[in-house]
Formats: C-alpha cells, structure tokens, sequence
C-alpha cells in the first residue's frame, strides 16, 4: 500500500490516479496508524515553503512520518513543494524543513529571456543510478512550476539535475527518501512511467 500523505497543500487527487494508473495499491490519507502501516509514502506538495511545513507540522503527522522514513527506513517520495522540504530550510521563508536530506531551497537567479517561475518541460541529467530512473527513455521530459530549486550540501544525494539559466539539482535521492521538484503526475508518459518503478521499487 502506497499513502499519500493529506497534509493540506498536495495535489492530491492527480498525484492519485497517476499511481493507480501505475499500478499502485493507493490511499490518502491523514492518519498516523495507516501512515505508519503504509508500504511506502508519497509526500505532494504546492505552495510556498513555510505553508506547507506549518500545515505539515500542525497535522499531527510529523512524528509518524520521521519515523516511517528515518526507523523503518521504508520509501518515501517527495513531489515538487513535498521534495524541497525533505530539506533544511529554504529561501522562501524561515521555518525549518524535515531535515531527512542536508540541502536548503535557493530563489531561481533571474535573467534576461528567462522566466522565473520556470514553468513548462524540461529534460533532465541523470548523476547517479535510481531504479526510478534507470530505465527512462532517451526523450524524456518532465513539467515543472517552480521558483525555488534545491541545493545539496553533499553532491551524493544528487540524483538528476537541469538547466533554467543555471544547472540546479531537480531530484534527490538518500538511500530511502527521494524527492523530485518535477510533477511526475503531469509528465504524461515520462511520469508514468517513473510512477511505475516508484511502485516497484524495493529497496535493498
């Protein structure tokens, strides 16, 4: 069983049928018991920073989630505002993030002819090897809205990066916790098919 975890700010139903569509044996949920008895979580998240973290720490589900992901070490994958707090902390305001991963959200540099929010598809690098995206095709391309991008304090925990005026880390992986700053649930065929190997995944 896959929960997604309903903290206030995810876009919960997308992010839903994507993994149903995958395969997944899927619920959204809010409550700790079936956090906890959970096979993996799927942390979403839209919105600014601090929002998300005070919806998150005010739910009652902050406790279980730590432990779902630091004790049992079971798979945890963060979507967009869900990945940035996997973090320390983040330009967008001054709250604390989870702190599963050693990195901090930074504000996208501007520049001429480029928008920020970056918004819209874009490929992506590899940099090292993640059964969520060992087996991608040569074309993918995934969708992104954001205006903040994670900055990894040990390059180990990079797991994909891309180019919006700058090259930022746009997925990260620590053994179990993985977050992408992509919507793999609006990716069309590129998401889906990382959706998948999210449902397969078994960590070693």
């Amino acid at each position: 069983m896959i929960v997604i975890v309903d903290y206030g700010v995810g876009n919960l139903l997308s992010v839903n049928n994507m993994l149903r569509k995958a395969g997944g044996d899927v619920k959204i949920s809010r409550d700790p018991g079936e956090i906890a008895a959970a096979d993996k979580l799927l942390l979403p998240g839209v919105g600014h920073f601090d929002h998300g973290m005070k919806m998150l720490n005010t739910s009652g589900l902050r406790e279980a989630i730590d432990r779902f992901a630091l004790e049992s070490r079971k798979p945890v994958l963060g979507i967009c505002l869900g990945a940035q707090i996997l973090g320390k902390r983040s330009e967008e305001g001054n709250t604390e993030g989870l702190g599963w991963i050693d990195m901090e959200c930074r504000r996208l540099p501007a520049a001429p002819g480029l928008r920020v929010p970056h918004m819209g598809w874009n490929s992506i690098v590899q940099r090292k090897p993640s059964p969520l995206l060992d087996n991608r095709s040569a074309d993918a391309r995934y969708y992104f809205v954001h205006s903040y991008y994670m900055h990894c304090q040990d390059e180990n925990d990079v797991l994909a990066t891309a180019i919006h005026g700058i090259e930022f880390t746009c997925a990260v992986q620590r053994d179990n916790i993985i977050g992408t700053q992509f919507h793999p649930e609006k990716s069309l065929r590129h998401g889906l098919a990382l959706m998948k190997a999210f449902v397969e995944y078994q960590p070693s």
